[in-house]
Formats: structure tokens, sequence, C-alpha cells
């Protein structure tokens, strides 16, 4: 029996053609939709919709569910539609009619809206927590090895030189920047659509304000069809900044695997964090930087598809927005294992100290000399032309030195900033908000 049915008729196949893989996805939202229930009821009982003692009933048991959803021992049955459908009935099993109460002000598609968007923020908390942990083990490697050079590229040619305390701290960086997009993603996110019902508001005198307190919601989505527009926006614009995260390992998982080949050997990592071949003993492959790059590959991707799907639906719920479900909840978790992965085999990198003793990377040091030259009075251009024809004439002697000393270069990191921009941005995302509202919601 489902929700929206009068009866107990229905058709196996289109059971299994509409319900897809949603008690699978449904799973994750599990104690989003509790969450979303303890606060719902508790505002029903403010305007008569429950009564106290039906209210204490509804509560004992939704906390009850949310323990057991903890503890994993909680399952959608197999023949209940969806975690809306599976949570009402076990409250009606356990305390009768109080629990078919819990759905009045409520349509399914409010009820998955805020499930949505309480399962996204905690999942933007956990993706932020990882972020800060590669941010520091970046941050770390690049003060440990600022004095390490190394060649810096443009074409794939030798250019200029660079260093380990450099690349190191443009990834750092590059997160800072990533998660300010991921903060902009939560604010979307983090607005109480309850109330909305199926898109055009209620009749019942639903305090809106109340729920969007009791959930940690900064504010909520006051346009009725708003709110119900945002589905498929909220994640569109989380898949975007999850993209930008993804674009960040991507060419970090890049880099990692050339200067691992034994053409560029800058660095190596333990045997146990490589892979061999089945038939060529000496073998160390970056097999963990090589998936990492092809799953972000498809992060990258990740906006487009939601994109695609959300195309030209009008204003109003469609059930094509189910299937966003099925390609955002996976992706999630694949970002995650990619941000714990990288700050692994971050921690267990080994730099290659003295690689520009090698006679190729000779002609790295050429900019230098012309700088040289022009400090000693010589037009730049002159210079240039000068250090240009002993190249070719083969009279060129390089000087084996960077004397790089501005802000961001070489010589001045300016790690210190950086932090102060990671600093500043994780204060903008307020997370205790939400986690003490929770706290407190399922507390007893």
């Amino acid at each position: 029996m489902k929700l929206w049915q009068k009866n107990g008729t229905d058709t196996a196949e289109v059971d299994r053609f509409t319900v897809g893989r949603d008690r699978e996805m449904d799973i994750y939202l599990a104690q989003a939709d509790v969450l979303g229930s303890l606060a719902h009821t508790r505002m029903l009982e403010t305007i008569g919709l429950l009564t106290p003692e039906e209210l204490a009933d509804v509560q004992r048991e939704l906390k009850a569910i949310y323990r057991e959803m903890q503890q994993g021992t909680f399952r959608i049955e197999e023949d209940v539609e969806d975690i809306h459908s599976e949570v009402e009935l076990l409250l009606t099993r356990r305390i009768g009619d109080s629990g078919k109460k819990i759905h009045s002000g409520r349509s399914r598609n409010d009820q998955v809206l805020v499930d949505l968007r309480i399962y996204l923020r905690r999942e933007i908390y956990n993706i932020v927590t990882q972020v800060q942990c590669l941010f520091h083990t970046l941050q770390q490697l690049a003060e440990r090895h600022r004095g390490v050079l190394m060649p810096g590229y443009t074409h794939l040619q030798i250019a200029m030189p660079s260093s380990f305390g450099l690349w190191f701290g443009a990834f750092a960086e590059g997160l800072v920047d990533d998660l300010t997009m991921m903060e902009a993603a939560y604010r979307i996110c983090n607005k109480n659509p309850l109330g909305s019902a199926a898109g055009y508001g209620s009749s019942f005198p639903l305090n809106r304000e109340m729920t969007t307190e009791l959930l940690g919601f900064d504010t909520l989505s006051y346009n009725v069809v708003y709110a119900q527009m945002g589905r498929g926006k909220t994640e569109r614009v989380l898949a975007q900044a999850m993209s930008s995260l993804a674009a960040t390992l991507n060419k970090l998982a890049t880099d990692n695997c050339l200067f691992l080949s034994q053409n560029f050997a800058f660095i190596s990592y333990p045997p146990e964090l490589t892979t061999g071949s089945s038939i060529m003993p000496h073998k160390k492959n970056p097999d963990v930087w090589e998936l990492m790059r092809s799953k972000c590959n498809r992060l990258m991707a990740l906006p487009n598809e939601i994109a695609m799907m959300t195309t030209n639906l009008p204003t109003g719920y469609f059930r094509d927005l189910q299937l966003l479900k099925e390609v955002l909840f996976p992706a999630i978790q694949t970002l995650k294992e990619c941000l714990s992965m990288a700050d692994y085999m971050l921690q267990h990198i080994e730099v290659h100290t003295h690689i520009l003793d090698d006679p190729k990377y000779d002609y790295l040091f050429s900019v230098e000399v012309v700088n040289k030259l022009v400090l000693s009075g010589v037009p730049f251009r002159e210079a240039y032309r000068r250090v240009g024809l002993d190249i070719e004439n083969g009279t060129y002697r390089p000087s084996r030195e960077a004397h790089h000393t501005h802000a961001g270069s070489i010589g001045n990191l300016c790690l210190d900033k950086v932090d102060a921009l990671m600093a500043a941005v994780l204060k903008k995302f307020d997370f205790e908000r939400f986690l003490t509202a929770e706290e407190e919601l399922t507390r007893g």
C-alpha cells in the first residue's frame, strides 16, 4: 500500500519501473526524514492537529526509529514505496492511528525537499571537514619543502624554476576557492521548504518559521512555488561546487601520475601505495591517482548531467526529479572517497631533492640570467637577446639560484595569508546552528 493509494491494487510492472532504485537511494535520506518529521509534528501540536499525548507517542517512536537508523538496523521493506511510507508505516504499527496523522499539512513533494536539504547540508559539512584535512596536509608539505626547487613547465616544456612549496601551496589555495563555491551551495541548500506541500501551500495554519528554527535552517524558502522550483536547482548548484573540488583533485592526480614516472622522477611513494605489473617486475603504477583522475572527470560532468535531466521542466513537481538522487548521492560518496584518498597518499609522498642538478634543466634558469643583466642596467630586450644568442651559440652558463621574493613566489609563499583565507571561508558556514538543532531534536 502506498501513501497515495485509495485501495490495495497495483501493477507490478509499473511499480518496478516507477519505484526503480528509490528504496536504495532513500536509505541515504532516512535520518533526514525522521528529523523533518520530529520538527513537523512538534509544529502540528501547536496548531491543534496533534494532542500533547499523541505528540509524546510520535516523538518517542520517531526517536526510536532514528536510533535504529544510526545503529544500521533500519530497512525499507520490499513492498513499501519509499522512506516516507516506511516511517509512517512503522509509527502506525507501533502507536496506532496517531502515526497516520504525521502527514497532515505535508505532501511527499515538500517532505522529500526537506529531506534532501537536511541530507545535503550534512554531506556538505562532511565534505568541508575532509577538505580541511587535505588543506592542512598540503600546507604542511608546502612549508616542509619550501626550499626544494623543481622545474616549472608551460606547454609541457621546461620553463622557469618552481618549488615543491609552490606546488603543494597552489593546491591548498585552490581549495579555498573551491570552498567558497561550496559555501554558496550551502547557503542555497540551508533553506526550509517544509510547508510548501505539493507546491501551492496548505489551508492548515502551518507555522513554517517554527520548523525553520527547529531544524536549524538559516531561513525558509518563502514562496511555496519557488520552494518546489528549488528541486533540481539545489542539486545542480551543489554539483557545480563538487565539480570545482573535483577539478582541483583531478589536476593534483594528473601531476602525481606525471611526477611519479621515470621520465620525471620528482616524487615516489612506498611500494604498498602503488601497483605492479603481471609481467614487468620493475613497475610501480600510480593506480590510485589514475582512478582518482577518472572519477573526478565524471564528477566534473555531474552539473551538466543534472542540468540535462531538469531542462525544460515546467513549474511544479515531476517524477523526472526522482532520478537526480541516483546520480547525485553516489557522486557525493565518490568525492568523499577521493578527498580521503588524496590526503592519505600525500601523507606518504617522498619528494626528491636535487632534481635540478641534471644538465637538462640548465635552461630553466635563463630568465634568472636575463633578470640579473637587467638589474645591472642592461635594457630587458637587449638582455633577452644576449641570453638567447648565448643559448644558440652554446656559451650559456646558468646561475642555478632563484631570487624570488615577491608575495606568492618561491621565496615568499604567504602560507599564513592562505591559512587566513581558509579560516575566513570556513567561518561563513556556521555549521554549529544545524548541528545543535539536530542534536536537540533527537535528544531523549
